[in-house]
């Protein structure tokens, strides 16, 4: 078999799906199948190094600031309050990321949306099938979490079905037969998210469509009208969030899903998380060395949540989950990585004539950023969030050509031109 079925984004479109697919539901179930289920994981992208390192791997100085977190993060076992899991998290992290660059450059955008498509609903299939309902202290209702252990979990892998089949219709150039499937996967997914009551998905999945419909039509103007629409629409955005605060109507959003302003303990979280913060405000207390079971604050706040397993529990915000971690340093790290993937597919949206395939992945990157204020998806090795971001971060660094027009009179669909040598 030729190198070229493995490694490059113009010929590898069935690997690159299926690795995608495969690794979507490794990050959903690991925890159910095991050891096992990583080593598979790591076979689908790992073993490309060999077959051409030059092109698979590149020049990895240009990545300097995407390691930079991870760095820290393994460093930071010298000061750990838990050295062992520091280096452990932060090692199995790190080649969470690597596999994530690995993907970023031998997997095209196309094939990307059609793996995530397929995997996602590969997974939530597997919920449906094999899932469960569980019953919630704080809220008193019982809420469909599938095979997870939580309902946002859940959530957010419904979301990610959701906008893969938006992107499909509204903003790749896909074929008759692959909007079928996109929209049977993104039927699926709305059911789920819907059936998860995921007051945190739901809302952040609405707000990532609203947002890349809204610039996508900025696409019909040419480059140097769009930055004057972004401005406009983004004053427009901020006038709107003040008279939604200031008026009562968050409460009523909040309302209509169970939740009060509390956002069921969360506020609570984050004022004990940031109370925690100031023992050790530069550095934090060591990567993972917060959720430790023998140490009396988190078996104190496991008790007050009813976390029986005493595990899988969080600050349910990402920049509060750091400062506690790794400090302002850290925060710093993973506030630029995330800045610069935003901004980056934001800048590419912009400037260049139909990039079409920043336009997708600026949405991505858009849900990741509502998400953080609520959760932490991408702090931890093994998860759809991780990969996500840092394949974002691979496909920034690695700066590919613009994207060549194709203009349409109902929405702006594209194609590619065809991947750079790297």
């Amino acid at each position: 078999m030729r190198k070229s079925t493995f490694i490059d984004p113009e010929r590898n479109e069935h690997y690159a799906s299926a690795a995608i697919a495969a690794s979507v539901f490794v990050f959903a179930y690991s925890i159910v199948f095991g050891f096992l289920s990583i080593l598979v994981f790591y076979a689908l992208w790992l073993p490309l190094v060999f077959l051409d390192y030059r092109r698979v791997l590149g020049n990895y100085t240009r990545f300097y600031w995407i390691f930079s977190f991870v760095i820290l993060a393994i460093l930071s076992f010298a000061w750990s309050a838990a050295p062992s899991v520091t280096i452990r998290a932060g090692i199995q992290y790190g080649t969470t990321i690597i596999c994530a660059l690995i993907a970023s450059r031998t997997v095209s955008t196309s094939s990307f949306m059609r793996g995530m498509t397929i995997g996602v609903a590969t997974v939530l299939l597997y919920s449906l099938a094999f899932g469960e309902f569980q019953y919630d202290e704080l809220d008193g209702t019982y809420d469909f979490v599938g095979a997870f252990s939580s309902k946002n979990q859940l959530g957010f892998f419904a979301s990610l079905g959701v906008y893969f089949a938006f992107g499909s219709f509204f903003i790749m150039r896909a074929s008759r037969k692959w909007r079928i499937i996109s929209l049977i996967g993104g039927t699926l997914a709305v059911y789920c998210l819907l059936y998860s009551s995921s007051a945190t998905s739901i809302i952040a999945t609405a707000a990532t469509i609203v947002i890349s419909l809204t610039l996508g039509f900025s696409l019909l103007f040419p480059p140097r009208y769009r930055k004057v629409f972004f401005s406009v629409l983004l004053i427009v955005a901020i006038a709107g969030a003040g008279i939604a605060l200031n008026s009562g109507v968050l409460d009523v959003i909040l309302g209509a899903f169970g939740k009060d302003t509390t956002l069921t303990g969360r506020t609570y979280l984050w004022q004990e998380g940031l109370r925690a913060f100031q023992t050790s405000p530069l550095l934090g207390i060591g990567y993972q060395a917060y959720w430790v079971q023998g140490f009396s604050e988190a078996e104190r706040l496991w008790d007050e949540f009813y976390i029986a397993n005493r595990s899988g529990f969080h600050f349910h915000n990402t920049y509060i989950e750091v400062l506690v971690e790794l400090g302002y340093v850290g925060l710093v790290l993973i506030g630029t990585i995330l800045a610069v993937v935003v901004f980056g597919n934001l800048r590419r949206l912009l400037i260049y004539p139909r990039a079409h395939s920043a336009h997708l992945l600026f949405g991505v990157s858009i849900l990741l950023l509502i998400r953080s204020f609520f959760e932490i998806d991408f702090m931890q090795p093994y998860t759809i969030g991780s990969f996500l971001l840092y394949y974002l971060a691979g496909q920034i660094a690695i700066k590919r050509h613009a994207d060549n027009p194709v203009y349409s009179t109902t929405f702006p669909y594209h194609r590619e031109l065809p991947y750079p040598q790297l």
